[in-house]
């Protein structure tokens, strides 16, 4: 599957990421304004940079297609890499360093955009010490495999109807799920796998990376 990664301005985490792997094939590799600096670090070439360059006043390679913009835009430097990707074809998204630091705001805007990207036809998973799932009716019961940390599921929409979760410390089972209530948070996986089944609406699934 040809994938589209991306990297935004926010911390990288602990996240291993096989430089070689990213840069295979029909991938694309676009970094958002300051993400730049990520990929320097990576030892990874960009295909496409794309922002306003306020946080971000280095030096840009030739070789990487320079889309600029100005800061009085109603699209974040990360919404015009997701278009970009979009826009070429890319169905798969792997956005990182797209949570922490000081921007708290950005880390909410990412999320949203996971949103943009599905409505849009493409699956974007944040990628960091967390990983960032979007699940819905029509992706069917999906798997999630078992590690040391945390599993947590919320109601993106106002309410999602979960047909099950299993395999995890508390599962549920014909719940309507809301909002509004963290039931959610700070599950665990206790079989090999978790298993999720929705009936209705949008959840939002955050899982520890696996570190071992």
């Amino acid at each position: 599957m040809k994938t589209a990664y991306i990297f935004a301005g926010g911390e990288l985490g602990n996240v291993a990421i096989d430089s070689e792997a990213v840069s295979r094939g029909a991938n694309i590799v676009i970094c958002a304004d300051s993400g730049y600096k990520h990929a320097l670090t990576l030892g990874i070439e960009p295909d496409v940079i794309v922002g306003d360059f306020d946080s971000y006043g280095g030096d840009l390679p030739e070789s990487a297609e320079i889309h600029r913009s100005v800061p009085e835009k109603d699209d974040t430097d990360t919404l015009m890499a997701v278009k970009i990707a979009i826009e070429r074809g890319y169905k798969h998204i792997e956005l990182f360093a797209a949570l922490g630091g000081r921007r708290f705001d950005h880390s909410v805007a990412n999320i949203q955009t996971m949103l943009y990207a599905r409505e849009h036809g493409a699956e974007m998973v944040i990628v960091g010490d967390d990983v960032l799932f979007l699940q819905d009716a029509d992706d069917g019961p999906r798997m999630y495999k078992r590690n040391s940390g945390y599993f947590s599921v919320f109601a993106i929409t106002e309410a999602v109807r979960i047909r099950y979760l299993r395999g995890v410390k508390y599962p549920l089972g014909d719940y309507k799920m809301l909002r509004s209530f963290p039931i959610g948070v700070s599950n665990e996986i206790t079989d090999d796998f978790a298993l999720l089944s929705i009936e209705s609406g949008t959840a939002l699934v955050i899982q520890q990376a696996d570190t071992n």
